[in-house]
């Protein structure tokens, strides 16, 4: 079980969880360079909307490797494992995908 203390916020807090220390670090490390990206960007100052557009930013990274991984094992067109089949799921696909096409705008800015 591994510790991670997580210093982007104020105050500091530490959480416990079922992972190597060693691999905490590296999310931790990873995380801080997309905020890092963001903070340079200027747009936002609030950290707390720094590390929601953090939260989005790898949200679009894993689903686009999700697709990736979908497209290599041939399963192009369905959205298994994505969301639900529903009107709801390809709505909230496309909701997000637009607020992804806002956030790179923004980014570009």
């Amino acid at each position: 079980m591994g510790s991670l203390q997580i210093d982007v916020f104020n105050p500091p807090f530490v959480i416990q969880v079922n992972e190597d220390d060693e691999y905490l670090q590296k999310l931790l490390g990873y995380y801080k360079k997309i905020i890092e990206r963001i903070q340079r960007n200027g747009a936002l100052k609030n950290p707390l909307q720094v590390s929601s557009l953090a939260g989005i930013m790898l949200c679009d990274e894993l689903y686009k490797e999700k697709s990736k991984a979908q497209l290599s094992r041939g399963e192009a067109g369905e959205n298994k494992g994505f969301f639900f089949d529903s009107e709801e799921g390809e709505k909230a696909e496309q909701l997000t995908k637009m607020m992804i096409e806002k956030i790179e705008k923004a980014l570009e800015s």
